[in-house]
């Protein structure tokens, strides 16, 4: 009679570990609509991610009423880069691509680091 091994399934840390997402939020100005925008992109963010069993939000990175022109004066942009080359994010939301920057090139400059870096937006 032949012998059955039953062999057993191995788990992967990647069937239990939760994709690590960050937000990153933009307005450009001080105004009360540029405000109300911004305060709606967060709070969406937040609660995006509440009870997911796929995703977990590491933090939500927001420059409010700071220009797209000079990536020096976005501390949150900035501060996001810096966590994405730690290694502690896998994936940006934001609300639109423009948000990284004023103009095509130093947005394409950000999304290739970012690529190279294995991170998805």
């Amino acid at each position: 009679m032949p012998t059955v091994t039953v062999i057993q399934p191995t788990i992967t840390e990647e069937q239990d570990t939760k994709i690590r997402c960050a937000a990153y939020c933009r307005v450009s100005s001080d105004s009360e609509d540029q405000l109300n925008s911004f305060m709606a992109q967060t709070r969406y963010y937040e609660k995006a991610f509440e009870g997911s069993e796929t995703e977990q939000l590491v933090d939500i990175y927001a420059d409010e009423g700071i220009t797209g022109t000079r990536e020096d004066k976005r501390d949150e942009f900035q501060r996001m880069i810096k966590d994405c080359r730690r290694g502690k994010i896998d994936r940006i939301y934001t609300k639109s691509i423009s948000r990284f920057a004023r103009n095509t090139k130093d947005c394409l400059k950000n999304i290739r680091e970012l690529k190279s870096l294995g991170i998805t937006v």
